[in-house]
């Protein structure tokens, strides 16, 4: 698999997105999967606040969120399906706005998806909403999908056998964060301005509909379940 992160001029709000990616990536090949940032989805959409200071700032996080719980250094939050810091209300690299979560990160992805497999004539191809994601106890970011379009996003393993005939009860595979984490890992998270990352020979199953919530788990099964239970 190879990753190729993509540096590019400053993405402008309300800025057509489709548009850039042509502009700044070239030769999107059959079975490639492109990888954008939330942030420049969010301002194609124009998705920013002023940022009037910290209580306005916690104000639109709760509201932007389905669960919040305060922390030392953030609020913990619910939004989409996912547990994410602030609800992805973000100030960095933000000219001095707050720049929210994508509408809906799936639709966007689909959106882009459709485009470019159009203007580009080519039939499999994979477009990842990518963010910054936090793991319980581990220092440090990785790479989060928000929303993915046009691959299977889990590989299962469940009924299958291991190298000594074990039968698999529980193993899958995240793929979409997987490849999201890959990405985030050659894009950054500070001034590197790559906010595109293509993707090439992954091992990925390029379809053309996917099941949106194949990632969700039910909380009360969640490995961490008791751990959100304490908090509540």
């Amino acid at each position: 698999m190879q990753i190729r992160a993509i540096k590019t001029r400053i993405f402008r709000e309300n800025e057509d997105l489709f548009s850039f990616v042509l502009k700044h990536v070239k030769n999107i090949s059959e079975n490639s999967i492109l990888v954008v940032t939330s942030k420049i989805v969010a301002l194609a959409e124009g998705r920013t606040v002023p940022n009037f200071g910290p209580k306005e700032r916690e104000r639109l996080i709760l509201q932007e969120s389905d669960w919040a719980r305060k922390t030392n250094l953030v609020w913990l939050t619910r939004k989409d399906g996912m547990i994410m810091a602030n609800a992805g209300v973000d100030e960095s690299n933000a000219n001095g706005q707050l720049i929210l979560l994508p509408r809906n990160s799936f639709k966007s992805a689909e959106l882009l998806r459709e485009k470019l497999v159009k203007h580009l004539k080519i039939k499999n191809l994979g477009v990842i909403i990518s963010d910054s994601a936090l793991m319980p106890l581990r220092s440090g970011v990785v790479g989060g999908a928000l929303g993915y379009a046009g691959f299977k996003g889990v590989r299962s393993y469940v009924g299958e056998r291991d190298i000594f005939k074990r039968k698999l009860e529980f193993s899958k595979t995240n793929i979409a964060d997987s490849l999201a984490t890959a990405a985030v890992l050659c894009m950054g998270e500070g001034r590197e301005q790559k906010p595109l990352a293509l993707i090439t020979n992954a091992p990925v199953v390029f379809q053309n509909k996917i099941n949106q919530k194949e990632l969700n788990i039910n909380p009360a099964q969640d490995i961490y379940a008791p751990l959100f239970n304490k908090l509540n």
